[in-house]
């Protein structure tokens, strides 16, 4: 039996996948987000440890005997966060997340400090990165940047806790902008550039290996065994490729989650900076991947359901029976989704969300579907922008909480021309990913493994639908570009 840890911006999720693959269970636990000032976004590591212990309590309640049978562990987590510790391993200020934008201008002054940046990480400087972020700590609080003895990504604080080890693997360590992501270890380079130093890093291993075993008062406050093997794990979205099974160069998946993204699979290190199309380091031996993301996607959802009072199932629900948004598409408002800035390809932080065109005549439902649009055009200039890099897709696996909704299934396949395939268990996301790289790290082989779980439903493109939405793409477009100018 293998546990897989999904350690996610909103909810911290559990799931016990057997020895034949086959999902036995999941648990999680809600997690909040802070947002002190304008662009900033943190969480304190303490929330994570305590959501998984609740996670960890309801698992074992509901699966007593799959639990005790629990042999290693796998762990996903959300990348770019900045853990700091002191000398004696204490938390020195709440986690800076990914979705941070606090230091757009320590971009620039990386860029400057590290000549070679975009060679070696092959990315450009973005806010949602560690490295700024330690910059901007080094400026705005150098008392506090002095005492740094750790940085810890956020999956690898709890791996912390779990085995007392301090190590990370290359598909989340990619995007702390201090990997040299072709060679998969640290640079020394870019870690100067930040004032910082190896000895501050985690030791690296493969995702699907052994990365320490659970700590023995552990392991018998949760009723397991002695030799419990830790993985190494991976970053949520290269845990989630796992999870779908995207291991092979052309396999790609989108995510709907919190951000969305579209993750392709490469077999060499294919950077494209230029077009802030990502390229990391998969979780997996001699695999790279590129990947679009953008900041806000499903959290645009949520967002627009409590504004409503309501939720997302229920405004879902009300899209799906109202024929006449469908029908009233045309006049719809349309929506920025970049709620939290945005990242490709615009690379802008200060970029903002808005309804454009509402009437006395607008009606919730239009607003929803509005969303729903504006998300996915967002995600088709995140396609656009790896087919300039020279991605080929033509079929995506379809991630994340988003995942349950067929109009949205059937719009993004609409807008980006592309198939999209929902698979069985693809809610499960990062955690499936975690618990198949724990089974990977206790000697299961990848082919055995890491198959694709059926397709549950296809949504192909309708041209006369991408027809009608490409007039409101350009639309879209149009209105960022008069945004960022004015």
């Amino acid at each position: 039996m293998f546990l897989g840890i999904d350690l996610g911006t909103s909810e911290v999720k559990l799931l016990l996948l057997d020895e034949a693959g086959c999902i036995v269970g999941t648990a999680g636990s809600r997690l909040t987000v802070s947002n002190p000032h304008p662009l900033w976004s943190e969480q304190h590591p303490a929330d994570w440890w305590r959501g998984t212990q609740a996670a960890v309590s309801e698992l074992r309640t509901a699966h007593p005997e799959a639990w005790a049978a629990v042999r290693a562990i796998g762990m996903s987590g959300q990348m770019h966060g900045a853990v700091l510790l002191d000398d004696s391993d204490a938390i020195l200020r709440p986690a800076i997340l990914w979705n941070d934008g606090r230091s757009h201008a320590e971009c620039a002054e990386l860029t400057a400090a590290a000549p070679r940046l975009h060679a070696i990480a092959g990315n450009l400087a973005m806010p949602g990165f560690t490295a700024p972020k330690l910059l901007w700590v080094r400026k705005h609080e150098p008392a506090l940047f002095a005492r740094v003895a750790s940085v810890l990504l956020p999956k690898d604080w709890l791996r912390l806790q779990l085995t007392g080890e301090k190590v990370s693997d290359p598909s989340d360590a990619a995007g702390t902008l201090w990997l040299d992501v072709a060679r998969r270890d640290w640079s020394d380079e870019l870690l100067a550039a930040c004032g910082l130093s190896r000895r501050q890093m985690q030791r690296l291993v493969e995702s699907n290996q052994p990365s320490g075993v659970l700590r023995p008062e552990l392991a018998r406050a949760w009723g397991l065994g002695p030799e419990v093997i830790v993985a190494g794990g991976a970053g949520d979205n290269a845990a989630s490729a796992i999870g779908i099974g995207a291991t092979q160069p052309g396999d790609g998946f989108l995510s709907l989650g919190t951000s969305g993204v579209i993750f392709v699979v490469n077999d060499r290190f294919a950077p494209n900076p230029a077009s802030a199309v990502h390229a990391f380091c998969h979780a997996l031996p001699g695999r790279w991947h590129q990947m679009s993301v953008m900041l806000s996607a499903a959290s645009s959802l949520r967002w627009h359901s409590q504004l409503m009072g309501s939720d997302e199932v229920t405004l879902l629900a009300e899209l799906a029976r109202d024929d006449s948004a469908v029908n009233r598409r045309t006049t719809a408002p349309i929506f920025l989704p970049y709620l939290a800035g945005e990242r490709t390809p615009h690379n802008d932080p200060f970029a903002v969300g808005m309804f454009h065109g509402l009437t006395t005549q607008t009606r919730r439902s239009d607003c929803t579907y509005a969303v729903l649009e504006g998300v996915a055009f967002g995600l088709a200039d995140g396609l656009d922008a790896l087919r300039a890099a020279g991605t080929q897709v033509h079929q995506l696996s379809l991630v994340g909480g988003g995942s349950r909704s067929p109009v949205w299934a059937q719009l993004i396949a609409d807008i980006l021309r592309v198939d999209i395939a929902l698979h069985t268990g693809s809610e499960a996301g990062g955690a499936l990913g975690a618990a198949r790289l724990g089974g990977l790290a206790a000697g299961t082989v990848v082919e055995r493994l890491c198959t694709r779980p059926p397709v549950a439903a296809l949504y192909s493109p309708d041209p006369d639908r991408h027809a009608h939405l490409a007039a409101r793409q350009v639309r879209f477009r149009d209105l960022y570009r008069r945004l960022r100018s004015a």
